[in-house]
């Protein structure tokens, strides 16, 4: 009798667990559908699209197959969607492969490869950088790695979308952020 009700009530817990990540995994959404915004690669019709639709900035995630940490912000990060909720209303969202041939035009007009466009032109040489430019094509702010989490990742957008990049360093932002957090 003892066997059977400790069997049901592992089973019982296993059962409990298995929902929930079952339930979390739900919760997760395709970053290339519900992150990243669809493009021709031409980066002026952009800046005028997001003007129309009064963004903050394009956002572009610079990245490559082989990046871990690449994969760690599409896994855990990018797919979640508080954050491609937030970052859809804010910004464009934008994917380069640093390593790609496909061409495409640049801020400026000109026609150039992706991986000149992230290397000659933006010097990106360790992935991922998430970089923002604001709607003349200026970069405004460029963060080189990946997130702690979606938390900062949200602080970032904030930093970014509230115009707080003119004021102080990301570091300092992320500082206050955790002071606040804690005195709650």
């Amino acid at each position: 009798m003892k066997n059977t009700i400790l069997h049901t009530t592992l089973l019982f817990i296993f059962s409990v667990f298995l929902n929930a990540a079952l339930a979390s995994a739900a919760d997760v959404r395709d970053p290339y559908k519900h992150f990243f915004n669809e493009t021709w690669g031409d980066l002026p019709e952009e800046l005028d699209k997001a003007k129309e639709t009064q963004k903050k900035a394009i956002l572009i995630f610079f990245e490559m197959d082989e990046c871990p940490f690449c994969h760690y912000m599409k896994k855990n990060v990018l797919n979640q969607p508080v954050v491609q909720e937030y970052y859809r209303k804010h910004f464009l969202n934008f994917s380069i492969d640093i390593e790609g041939d496909v061409e495409m035009v640049n801020f400026k007009g000109k026609t150039i490869k992706l991986k000149d466009f992230a290397f000659k032109e933006h010097r990106v040489r360790a992935t991922p950088v998430i970089a923002f430019f604001d709607l003349k094509g200026k970069r405004i702010y460029r963060h080189t790695g990946k997130t702690s989490g979606v938390e900062e990742f949200m602080w970032l957008g904030e930093f970014v979308a509230d115009g707080l990049y003119k004021k102080m360093r990301f570091s300092a932002y992320k500082k206050k952020k955790r002071a606040e957090k804690k005195n709650k």
